[in-house]
């Protein structure tokens, strides 16, 4: 049979980590591969009392089929929490609920990237972003990242000789440097995109998910109409509800429900009606508290393991939230190689290369800290530390 593939289809990988994650699928790999929340996060009990609450109140309508915009009292509960967190006054209308917050993205670009635009991202970037801009063919740009945020030298001179679509950016604890863009930065940020008349795509799944230093709030509560912000629950409820959102000025709303109607009509209309019932019957802000205690910890004691197996010539981020950390092996040394080693002793990363734009063989690797206990991350990192000291020997 011979197949005739799009064009597209050239330009798309296969997602790296998903791959990797087949690996680690065998209980003797230590993974610190996958940006997977910690399982026993999960308000298991809280969920199950929840589907059934809603099963016996509503359950014929709640199996029907629901609104392309997603549950209006979902969408009423995200624009009153922004509102708390941030002061940020969003009219429910303005969300739209996803399939997962990727599925936004995926929204987005269907509406706004013709084949040949200018597309901005971080570099590194969040590597799924990557794959999922790549199907509609743009040019990307990549602007570097500091300890502080975006190098706004950098992006400045690529705004003066390119007219790109949108900058795509995690300003708080990216994926996968796991750093914050200061609240200086931000300021910056916004001003020069809004003086280029460029959108902000501001992904933000993780700031719920700060255990240190103080709350900063998005970049859209600057930017106004020009900032589009996405959302998840994947990490402060559950990733396998595949419920996320997308904030958006009404003129871009309106094509994305178009968009989302084209693709799969109205995002799980049971998922949307469990997790309302469980987030008006719960204290979310105590369930995230528990989280953030759990991940302190893991984060503390894989930087404590760290500092005790690594060479001391492996620079490594120091997050105050979120699910990752960044490592900078020395100079020439290849995180695809390492890994390769690093396989054989049952261990596992995400090297840096999936995170970069036409980049390959970088000395860069992120390791995911959420998803593992102490025995498991002192284990892994020594592991992993024995690697990296015979590949730099070598």
């Amino acid at each position: 049979m011979k197949l005739i593939f799009a064009e597209r289809m050239k330009y798309v990988k296969k997602s790296f980590i998903r791959e990797i994650l087949k690996i680690t699928q065998n209980p003797e790999v230590i993974s610190f591969a996958g940006g997977l929340p910690n399982p026993s996060s999960f308000p298991l009990e809280e969920i199950e009392t929840a589907t059934q609450k809603i099963l016996e109140k509503d359950g014929r309508s709640i199996l029907q089929y629901g609104t392309t915009e997603g549950y209006l009292p979902l969408r009423t509960y995200i624009a009153e929490r922004y509102d708390k967190r941030f002061g940020l006054k969003i009219n429910p209308e303005e969300i739209l609920i996803t399939n997962g917050s990727q599925q936004a993205l995926d929204l987005l670009s269907k509406a706004l990237i013709n084949e040949g635009d200018d597309v901005l991202i971080e570099r590194p970037a969040y590597l799924g972003a990557i794959q999922s801009l790549s199907f509609y063919q743009p040019n990307l740009l990549s602007v570097t990242l500091n300890d502080d945020g975006v190098d706004l030298e950098s992006l400045a001179k690529l705004l003066e000789t390119h007219q790109p679509k949108f900058f795509y950016s995690v300003p708080t604890f990216q994926n996968p440097s796991g750093l914050t863009y200061s609240l200086e930065n931000r300021k910056e940020l916004a001003k020069l995109l809004t003086q280029h008349n460029v959108l902000l795509v501001e992904d933000d799944p993780y700031s719920e998910l700060r255990f240190l230093g103080e709350e900063i709030p998005p970049i859209k509560c600057i930017m106004g109409d020009y900032g589009i912000l996405l959302g998840s629950f994947s990490k402060i409820v559950s990733p396998g509800m595949r419920l996320g959102w997308v904030v958006a000025a009404p003129e871009i709303m309106d094509k994305l429900i178009i968009a989302k109607q084209a693709a799969d009509l109205h995002t799980n209309n049971f998922s949307q009606r469990v997790v309302y019932q469980y987030l008006i019957d719960n204290d979310l802000d105590a369930h995230i508290e528990k989280i953030k205690v759990m991940y302190k910890a893991r984060c503390t004691f894989m930087s404590e393991m760290i500092k005790q197996y690594f060479p001391p010539e492996v620079k490594v981020t120091q997050p105050e939230g979120g699910m990752f950390m960044w490592a900078t092996l020395p100079d020439g040394i290849s995180s695809m190689k390492l890994m390769e080693l690093a396989a054989m002793e049952k261990v596992a990363f995400v090297p840096g290369d999936p995170f970069y734009v036409n980049e390959i063989n970088v000395p860069t690797l992120r390791l995911n800290y959420t998803n593992s206990d102490n025995v498991l991350i002192e284990e892994g990192i020594k592991r992993l530390g024995t690697v990296i000291k015979t590949l730099m020997n070598a």
